[in-house]
C-alpha cells in the first residue's frame, strides 16, 4: 500500500507576492485573467480572483471598472508595502518601544547603520519617503 505524499503548503503570503509580483511587472492595471496569465496559468482564476479581492481589502491594490469585472492595480511599489506593513504591526503593538528594540536588536550591523543615516535624515524638515503615509507619534507636525 502506497501513500502520495501531502500536497506542499505553500508559505503564508507567497501567493499574494507572486499576484503582486505580476502587476508590479505590468506597469498597467490588469484583469484576473491577465494576472493569471501572466503566472504561467499555474493558479484557477478564480483563486487568483479570491487572491485580488483578498489584496484589495488589504488596501494594497486599487481596481477600477474594465467592462463586466475590474482591472487591478498595485497601489505601492515593494518597498512601499513592505513598510506599509511594518508599520501596521508596530501600530499592534501594546509596547511598540520593546517591538523596535528586539527588530533593532536584529539588524545587521549594514541594516543598523542604514537606519541610523535614515533617521538623521529624517530630522527636521524632511519629507517623509513617497508612499510613507502621514507622520504620526513625537516630533511629528500637529
Amino acid at each position: 500500500m502506497s501513500q502520495t505524499p501531502p500536497a506542499r503548503r505553500r508559505p503564508a503570503g507567497e501567493l499574494e507576492a507572486s499576484v503582486l509580483a505580476a502587476l508590479w511587472a505590468a506597469g498597467v492595471p490588469l484583469s484576473p485573467a491577465e494576472v493569471q496569465g501572466a503566472l504561467g496559468g499555474r493558479l484557477a482564476r478564480t483563486t487568483v480572483t479570491t487572491i485580488l479581492t483578498r489584496l484589495h481589502d488589504k488596501g494594497a491594490v486599487s481596481r477600477s471598472r474594465a467592462g463586466r469585472g475590474f482591472a487591478y492595480s498595485p497601489i505601492q511599489d515593494s518597498a512601499g508595502l513592505t513598510a506599509r506593513r511594518m508599520r501596521s504591526e508596530l501600530d499592534k503593538q501594546d509596547d511598540r518601544g520593546t517591538a523596535l528594540a528586539r527588530f533593532v536588536s536584529q539588524l545587521t550591523d549594514e541594516d543598523e547603520q542604514l537606519l541610523r543615516t535614515l533617521l538623521e535624515g529624517a530630522g527636521g524638515d524632511a519629507a517623509p519617503a513617497p508612499d510613507a503615509g502621514p507622520r504620526t507619534g513625537p516630533g511629528a507636525a500637529p
